[in-house]
């Protein structure tokens, strides 16, 4: 009985392991990498992302930022309001 007991104790957490690897896996490939040092976020593209925030269409300027750059909401809602 005892070895039937370690058996599943062994594979309950064997299977919780490799559940973690994935979720892992999944998160770090949905994560881009949020590089401003690769150039892509020029001056152009800061100026027309301003000129969208000033005139009032924020979610357009994130929209445009994250298109051109990668980033997440997050972070390109972060970087729109301190344009």
């Amino acid at each position: 009985m005892s070895d039937t007991i370690r058996i599943v104790i062994v594979s309950a957490v064997v299977l919780i392991l490799i559940i973690a690897l994935i979720w892992l896996a999944v998160r770090l490939a949905h994560r881009p990498r949020n590089s401003l040092l690769g150039g892509a976020l020029g001056p152009e593209l800061v100026s027309q992302a301003r000129e969208l925030k000033v005139s009032g269409q924020f979610d357009d300027a994130v929209f445009l930022i994250r298109g051109e750059t990668g980033m997440s909401q997050r972070a390109a809602s972060r970087l729109v309001r301190r344009l």
